[in-house]
């Protein structure tokens, strides 16, 4: 076989927020489709995959289970690539965030992008989209809500890195314009370039200080680094990149990848951050980013709390993994989104693998075994109705390169199923079983028995990629090694005088509609179970923590469900007190007391609450990575101006409360006299740092 090269594909590395559905798994399907046939064609093909395993969502994720958050990536980790495995994904190398040399090399990076100064340092303002780990502005929101995802978006302000993007735009815009095959399919070049480039890009957040559970900035305790480069520079790190310059021989060889293979929802990070990010190190850019569509369930997004999940490992179960590679791949366009439902699965699968393919299989080698005792021979006796067979069987190869170059991978198996309606058209056309009662016509019979064992070969060949136990099954049926791509443009390469299988097993049976469609059923009602005992245990564990499903740590609040969380002075007023003796309450015990916990906050920022004329909303800094959003209602006795940026004295550890639509995290302590009059705590000493303790 001829050496054609290196060949460097990765997926998007899979975040370990909980076990990836079907959809998640149809990149990794696609992909080893890819990386297997690049392998056949002649390729020297290193495939890298992964997880992705740092951020704020995790962080939370871990609470809800009870673990920490390393013991919950390796478990959700080892699910991850469990289900890789189950599916026949034939990577070089799975690799975790967390694994100790990228972890070094991410820290290098950070650092070396801070000393040139394409990095720096500031403060972040903004919305927050946890579920994606991803930032917008207010125009970027679709109905108030992450443009992706589609989840709640929250404020977010901290102390934070940037990455100076626009200093590379104009560079990026002119190497998309310079190969117009960068960014495929062209839809999402467009995308990207009238969205976001030529609009003018923002400096981007590179680091965040409200939560643990990243890389930490090695020259900066406190800051980790954001999730987003971190990830991004795994297909680097995962093949030897080093920062300092000590890049390995395998880095050298294979990069610049190939391939990035990922979902279109992250075709963003993939095509503007990341290009920029390696503009700054100054390495070449990847040669393709192929954002793919969504496989969709039913024409929706999959989701637990629709319940409308479907998890490859249950797939396999019912139909075997051959069988799930070849509904992903078949059933996704090249650029639309897919569907896939338990109805036509079963449809795909009686149609196309059992009668189509496994039908054709069966008929062809029981043929053989009935009359000539298994043994396949080539008699030279031809006639017309061959030629047009051997000219779709050697044409075959051409048209599936030509789509796999394109990566059109549902198209490429179209052809090689082509092959083989042909192929069953050739019996229906030859009739052997009527050849066979005229022993004059031996020969005949003996030469299509051939022309049907050397097609299926042949197709079979190219389908390996795609179905590889299927592939390797059919030849060893056959008795014969499947055929080097470089020979498939001709015909007549299966040795005459080959004995077949004697007893060929069905390689996919007819599938029983309304048995599947139960077995779906009771599936789905057991996942429908899962979730919500697992959503129940989730808010117990969050709760237990002083966690909310932002991530943020809502430490107060103070007050009853649908009641703001005020300052102690205006709660009294509110309640229509006049004298603070009416005030008094049940004596509690120093162990009650030692519950609560008080801080200096400090005032970053107030507002009147809009319909409101007694609450203001505030953002109150009360420790170094911690900053609260509390409603109190003491607009009749203060403006807003007047508390920025005074220090308060603030309750940090109640129940979180909602009013007016807004959750208050804290409650601010004020004083009330006999007049009725409020006056908001503050340390006499204002110089105290935010989030001293208070005892």
């Amino acid at each position: 076989m001829q050496n054609k090269g290196k060949y460097y594909i990765t997926t998007a590395i899979a975040y370990t927020s909980g076990r990836p559905h079907i959809g998640n798994t149809y990149e990794a399907i696609l992909a080893d489709c890819i990386a297997r046939y690049k392998r056949a064609d002649g390729y020297d093909v290193h495939f890298l995959t992964g997880s992705d395993e740092h951020g704020q969502k995790i962080e939370t994720r871990a609470i809800e289970e009870g673990m920490s958050p390393q013991e919950f990536v390796d478990m959700t980790a080892g699910d991850i690539r469990r289900i890789w495995d189950r599916m026949n994904v034939s990577y070089n190398r799975f690799i975790r965030t967390t694994d100790e040399d990228h972890t070094v090399q991410i820290q290098k990076i950070f650092k070396r992008l801070y000393k040139q100064g394409d990095i720096y340092k500031g403060a972040y303002d903004g919305l927050y989209c946890t579920e994606c780990e991803a930032f917008y502005t207010p125009s970027q929101l679709v109905d108030g809500r992450c443009p992706v995802c589609g989840e709640e978006v929250h404020p977010a302000k901290e102390e934070a890195y940037f990455f100076r993007m626009s200093k590379y735009a104009p560079r990026l815009i002119e190497y998309i314009n310079e190969h117009p095959d960068f960014i495929q399919p062209v839809s999402r070049r467009n995308e990207m370039m009238n969205n976001f480039l030529l609009p003018g890009l923002q400096d981007l957040c590179v680091s965040r200080t409200s939560f643990q559970w990243g890389i930490p900035v090695d020259f900066d305790p406190g800051h980790v680094v954001y999730v987003w480069l971190d990830a991004l520079c795994n297909y680097i790190t995962g093949i030897g990149y080093d920062a300092d310059g000590a890049s390995t021989e395998l880095y050298r060889k294979e990069w610049p990848a190939d391939l990035h293979l990922i979902g279109k929802d992250i075709i963003r990070f993939h095509t503007i951050y990341w290009p920029i990010f390696l503009m700054a190190l100054g390495e070449p850019l990847p040669k393709q980013v192929f954002g793919h569509p969504w496989l969709l369930q039913g024409g929706e997004k999959m989701s637990k709390s629709k319940g409308n999940v479907i998890y490859a490992d249950d797939l396999a179960d019912l139909f075997g993994v051959d069988a799930v590679r070849y509904f992903c791949v078949h059933e996704m366009p090249y650029e639309n989104d897919g569907v896939i439902t338990w109805d036509l699965l079963v449809e795909r699968i009686n149609s196309d693998l059992a009668n189509t393919l496994g039908n054709l299989v069966k008929r062809t080698i029981s043929m053989s075994n009935k009359y000539f005792g298994g043994v396949v021979e080539d008699r030279g006796a031809a006639e017309p109705v061959d030629k047009d067979l051997k000219a779709v069987c050697t044409a075959a190869y051409a048209k599936v390169e030509e789509d796999m170059d394109e990566l059109r991978a549902a198209d490429a198996l179209t052809e090689i199923f082509a092959v083989y309606k042909r192929l069953n058209k050739y019996i229906d056309e030859t009739e052997p079983w009527v050849l066979a009662r005229d022993e004059a016509k031996a020969a005949r019979l003996a030469t299509v028995m051939y022309n049907l064992t050397e097609g299926i070969m042949m197709a079979s060949s190219l389908l390996a990629p795609f179905m590889p136990a299927t592939g390797e099954k059919i030849a060893a049926q056959l008795s014969a090694p499947l055929y080097d791509f470089s020979t498939l443009g001709s015909f007549g390469q299966y040795a005459s005088g080959t004995k077949v299988d004697a007893d060929p097993e069905m390689l996919f049976a007819r599938l029983d509609r309304d048995a599947v469609l139960k077995q779906a059923e009771a599936i789905q009602e057991r996942q429908r179970a899962e979730f919500e005992a697992h959503q129940k245990k989730a808010e117990e564990n969050l709760a237990a923590a002083g966690r909310s499903r932002t991530g943020r740590t809502p430490v107060a609040g103070g007050a009853a469900e649908g009641k703001a969380a005020v300052s102690s002075g205006a709660d009294k007023a509110a309640a229509g007190s006049t004298s603070p003796e009416t005030l008094i309450r049940p004596a509690v015990s120093i162990e009650e007391f030692q519950k609560l916990q008080f801080k200096v906050g400090e005032v970053l920022e107030c507002a009147a609450v809009p319909k409101s004329k007694k609450l203001l909303v505030f953002k109150v800094k009360v420790g170094d990575h911690d900053i609260r959003q509390i409603v109190s209602g003491i607009h009749k006795w203060y403006e807003p101006e007047e508390l920025i940026g005074r220090k308060i004295m603030v309750v940090v550890n109640l129940q979180p409360a909602t009013l007016a639509g807004l959750t208050s995290e804290g409650m601010i302590l004020s004083a009330e006299d006999a007049e009725g009059n409020v006056c908001v705590m503050t340390p006499q000493n204002a110089g105290i740092a935010a989030g001293s303790e208070i005892c």
